[in-house]
């Protein structure tokens, strides 16, 4: 899919992934409609990158006022998106029992029922444009000890991509799982990133491979690469994959 020229969707813009793959965009062309929930970043963002920005909580609608969610987003799109890339999400760490349920809830709402909500209204226009879809996932998919709901979520959202992709032929679907990226994702989570490998990548090399991924018509992208080993082994031997989990982390 080329995207000079054509309207692109992209969640979470404020910061981290969503801000990269923005700035990736609109050096390819694509007129830009961002979203996120800081007002001061996501206008600078959109500022740099000749965006609309749309101030949006997309979990408003599902536990509060709808007139600040996913509706406020749609009625101030300018255009029907041919490009929605879903990077919006949150994280908590720690063992499950200690997660507050309001904590699980904000998980649940805004990694997987938001991107299913929007993606929901946004379908029938995809499919006029013939466009694209990417849901930015994570390696954690696969299922990450300290991080059982985060994980729940991303599987989620990997499986209704897989889903949709079959549901919905005449557009593209790319699945990304990122492993550890050098975001404020870690600072917000509760626990800061305190491995010594792998180190976390950079946000823009995240963005370039979903870049790539959309004009190449990627079913799925992993990042860094290698990571995809761990994927193979958790399809092929989950078991396996289990305890070499619990041994090396």
């Amino acid at each position: 899919m080329k995207v000079s020229g054509r309207t692109a969707l992209v969640t979470g813009a404020s910061s981290g992934i969503g801000t990269a793959v923005a700035q990736r965009l609109a050096g390819d062309g694509a007129r830009l409609v961002l979203t996120g929930r800081d007002p001061e970043r996501l206008q600078q963002v959109a500022e740099r990158t000749g965006a609309k920005a749309v101030v949006a909580d997309l979990t408003a609608d599902l536990t509060a006022d709808p007139a600040d969610g996913v509706d406020a987003l749609l009625d101030a799109l300018p255009a029907r998106p041919a490009l929605v890339v879903h990077c919006a999400g949150v994280g908590a760490a720690g063992p499950l029992e200690e997660l507050s349920p309001a904590r699980v809830d904000e998980l649940i709402d805004l990694n997987l029922r938001a991107p299913v909500q929007l993606t929901r209204a946004l379908l029938p226009g995809l499919r006029a444009e013939r466009g694209h879809l990417v849901f930015v996932a994570s390696i954690a998919a696969l299922g990450v000890a300290g991080e059982a709901v985060y994980s729940a979520t991303k599987a989620g959202l990997r499986g209704f991509a897989d889903a949709v992709r079959i549901e919905a032929p005449e557009i593209g679907v790319t699945t990304v799982l990122p492993g550890a990226v050098d975001t404020p994702y870690f600072g917000r989570r509760g626990r800061e990133y305190d491995r010594r490998f792998p180190r976390p990548i950079p946000a823009d090399r995240v963005a370039e491979e979903i870049v790539r991924g959309v004009r190449r018509g990627s079913v799925e992208v992993v990042v860094p690469r290698w990571l995809a080993l761990g994927a193979k082994v958790h399809g092929a031997a989950p078991a396996l994959f289990a305890r070499a989990s619990r041994r090396f982390g």
